[in-house]
């Protein structure tokens, strides 16, 4: 029998260890914290600042086909009618690893993170936002995480775990709030 040590909770959402199974560690190639070997880890110094460049273009941008037009220059996955609100801030080492939905609306200033970096460790696993979602306002979304069709994400939210379509949820760490 197999003990685990982050059952599935009670409120329907996804475990964080659901959300930690997606993600893929890399071996750090020195002795140092995980963020000292970004440029290896994420495709080197011009990779990166292109990305970074994009992004902050992106953020500033009113125009949403502009916005996703870029975007998926840099690989994201842009559904036609996505739309991403003024100063999202997408994962500069790993944007291509962000899946937004048709008809998703991401609130303004939400951060999307594709990777994790420790003391020891560095972690990568992609974000799947669904269609008709709604996530509100100044929210993080943490790497691995799966966001269901028709789902809503209430503003300053910590998604920490995957959300089921259709479901309600908010606070930090998310729960359920459509009881």
């Amino acid at each position: 029998m197999n003990i685990i040590s982050d059952p599935a909770p009670l409120d329907g959402l996804g475990s964080t260890a659901d959300r930690k199974a997606r993600l893929r560690s890399v071996p750090l190639p020195g002795p140092h914290n995980a963020l000292w070997y970004f440029p290896q880890l994420a495709g080197g110094y011009p990779r990166i600042i292109r990305n970074a460049a994009l992004i902050q273009l992106a953020r500033y941008t009113p125009s949403i086909p502009l916005k996703n037009a870029i975007y998926r220059l840099l690989g994201a996955k842009i559904a036609p009618h996505a739309s991403v609100g003024l100063m999202v801030m997408f994962d500069i080492f790993f944007p291509e690893d962000i899946t937004l939905g048709e008809n998703c609306v991401i609130g303004y200033n939400t951060t999307i993170l594709c990777h994790e970096v420790t003391r020891r460790e560095w972690k990568r696993g992609p974000v799947v936002v669904g269609p008709d979602v709604t996530i509100g306002a100044n929210c993080t979304i943490l790497p691995g995480v799966r966001i269901g069709a028709g789902a809503t994400v209430s503003a300053m939210s910590l998604v920490n775990r995957d959300v089921p379509p259709g479901a309600f949820v908010g606070g930090v760490p998310i729960r359920r709030l459509d009881r």
